[in-house]
C-alpha cells in the first residue's frame, strides 16, 4: 500500500477539478492548495532521508504499478484540459474568477504535465516518451524535450545551461532568459542532430519542425471548438504551466556552479550540483523530482529509486515552498545565498 502514496500527486488535478466546477472564489482552490497548504504541511511533516536498499530497489524498478500511476496523468490532465475549455466557453466568468481558474489548470500543465512528461522523456521506450511529449503539448513546451536531454543534462551547472540559474539572479530574470534561450538552444541541438546523419531541415527527422506543427494543430483545435476568447485563455493557462517548470529550474540549481578544468572541459556532473528536497510531500506530489541530485547523477533512474545523497546541498524548505520564496528575491537570496560555497560564487 505505500507504494500508492504517490497517487497523491493526483490531488492537484482533483484542486483544479473542484475549482473548475465550483467557480467563485472556489476558482482559486488549487494554487492555494499547492502553494499554502501544502508548504504548511511540509513544515510540520518529518523529513525522510532514507534509502531503499538494493534488493528493493530492484523490486521497485520493475514494478509496473509505478509507471501507470505516471500513465495515469495523461486522461487526467487532457480530461481537466478539456473541461476547463468547454467551460469557459459555456459560461460568464466574473475576471477573477477566469485569473483562477487560468492558474488552477496552469499548475496542472505544469506539474502533472510537463513534470511527468519529463520524467517519461527519459525513458528508454519510445512509446513512454511519446506519452511524454503529449503532456508537454498543452504548455506549448515540446522542445523541452530535445533542449533538456541534449542539452541541460549536458550542460547542467555550467553558463552555457540557459536553464541553471546564476548566482544573484532572479527568477523573473531567469523567466526571460530561460524560456528565450532553451527554444533557441533546442534549435541547435535539432539542427546539429540534422547535420550529424546529413539530413536536410525539411527532413521527417526534424522533431523540432513537427512539435509547432503540432502545437498550432491544438490551438487551431482549440478555436475551432471553443472560440478565440476560450484560445487565449488556454495560451494563459499553457504560459502558466511552463512558468511552473521555469520556476522549478531556477530553485533546482540555483548559484551551483561546475569548475572549468585546465583542458577547457567542465568538471562531471556531481551530486553537489543540484539543490536535494527531503520533504516528504513535495517529494510524492512531483513524483520525487525533488531528488534532483541524484537524477543528474543517474538520469535514467527511475522517480521511485531515486536516492539522497548525504553530500549533496539541501534546500531549507520542500519545493513547493521553496518556489514561493523564489517569487521574493530578497528573502530567496538571504535564505539561500549563504547556503551556496564561495568556490561557486565566483565562477
Amino acid at each position: 500500500m505505500k507504494d500508492l502514496k504517490y497517487l497523491a500527486a493526483l490531488t492537484i488535478p482533483l484542486s483544479a477539478l473542484i475549482s473548475i466546477h465550483s467557480g467563485g472564489l472556489w476558482s482559486y482552490f488549487t494554487p492555494v492548495y499547492a502553494f499554502i497548504l501544502i508548504p504548511i504541511l511540509e513544515i510540520l511533516l518529518p523529513l525522510d532521508s532514507i534509502n531503499f536498499d538494493t534488493k528493493t530497489k530492484e523490486k521497485k524498478a520493475v514494478n509496473k504499478l509505478f509507471d501507470w500511476m505516471l500513465y495515469a496523468n495523461l486522461p487526467i490532465v487532457y480530461g481537466l484540459l478539456f473541461y476547463f475549455l468547454w467551460s469557459i466557453s459555456q459560461f460568464i466568468y466574473a475576471p477573477y474568477e477566469i485569473t483562477g481558474l487560468i492558474l488552477s489548470l496552469g499548475i496542472v500543465l505544469g506539474t502533472n504535465g510537463i513534470n511527468v512528461g519529463h520524467e517519461l522523456g527519459h525513458r528508454q521506450s519510445s512509446n513512454e516518451r511519446f506519452l511524454g511529449k503529449l503532456l508537454l503539448l498543452p504548455s506549448l513546451y515540446m522542445h523541452f524535450y530535445i533542449e533538456h536531454n541534449f542539452g541541460h543534462h549536458v550542460h547542467a551547472a555550467t553558463k552555457e545551461d540557459p536553464a541553471t540559474a546564476r548566482y544573484n539572479q532572479s527568477v523573473y530574470s531567469f523567466w526571460l532568459t530561460s524560456v528565450s534561450r532553451q527554444f533557441i538552444k533546442a534549435w541547435k541541438i535539432q539542427l546539429k542532430l540534422l547535420a550529424s546523419e546529413n539530413r536536410s531541415f525539411f527532413s521527417v527527422k526534424n522533431d523540432m519542425f513537427w512539435y509547432q506543427l503540432l502545437q498550432l494543430g491544438y490551438l487551431v483545435w482549440v478555436f475551432l471548438l471553443f472560440g478565440w476568447p476560450t484560445l487565449w485563455f488556454a495560451l494563459a493557462a499553457a504560459v502558466v504551466g511552463f512558468l511552473l517548470l521555469e520556476t522549478v529550474n531556477y530553485i533546482e540549481h540555483y548559484g551551483l556552479m561546475r569548475k572549468k578544468m585546465p583542458s577547457g572541459r567542465y568538471e562531471r556532473v556531481k551530486e553537489i550540483h543540484s539543490w536535494n528536497s527531503n520533504h516528504v510531500l513535495g517529494r510524492i506530489i512531483l513524483y520525487e523530482l525533488t531528488r534532483h541530485s541524484d537524477h543528474h547523477y543517474i538520469s535514467s533512474k527511475k522517480y521511485q529509486i531515486l536516492d539522497c545523497h548525504e553530500d549533496s546541498p539541501q534546500m531549507p524548505f520542500g519545493y513547493p515552498t521553496s518556489m514561493v520564496l523564489a517569487l521574493l528575491p530578497p528573502l530567496w537570496f538571504k535564505i539561500m545565498n549563504k547556503r551556496i560555497p564561495n568556490t561557486m560564487k565566483s565562477v
